[in-house]
């Protein structure tokens, strides 16, 4: 099982085992990760899941769809280069000890 680093805004670590095929966002849930909220459950609706990820992972994930780069613009924290919404990320060995930071919101 790969292991996800989230890095909280107030600066602690929280290490988690991941299941793949999981999205991160199912992962931060089951996992109770401060600053994800997920409003919408998981249907790229609402921003409430954002997360900012490493430029290599990005690359590796490949293109963001339309719709969620037209939702990070709503996400209450600034959106950054590595924005995207943790519920359209799926969790997969390539993730394995990958630091995902939850912008403070």
């Amino acid at each position: 099982m790969p292991t996800i680093r989230f890095l909280l805004a107030d600066g602690a670590e929280l290490a988690v085992e991941a299941q793949n095929g999981r999205t991160l966002m199912e992962t931060a849930l089951e996992h109770s990760v401060p600053g994800i909220i997920a409003e919408c459950n998981g249907s790229a609706a609402c921003a409430t899941c954002h997360v900012v990820l490493p430029e290599e992972i990005l690359l590796a994930l490949g293109p963001i769809s339309e719709h969620e780069n037209d939702m990070l613009d709503f996400a209450e924290a600034p959106r950054e280069s590595g924005s995207r919404l943790s519920c359209q990320i799926k969790v997969s060995d390539a993730l394995d000890n990958i630091s995902v930071r939850v912008p403070a919101a």
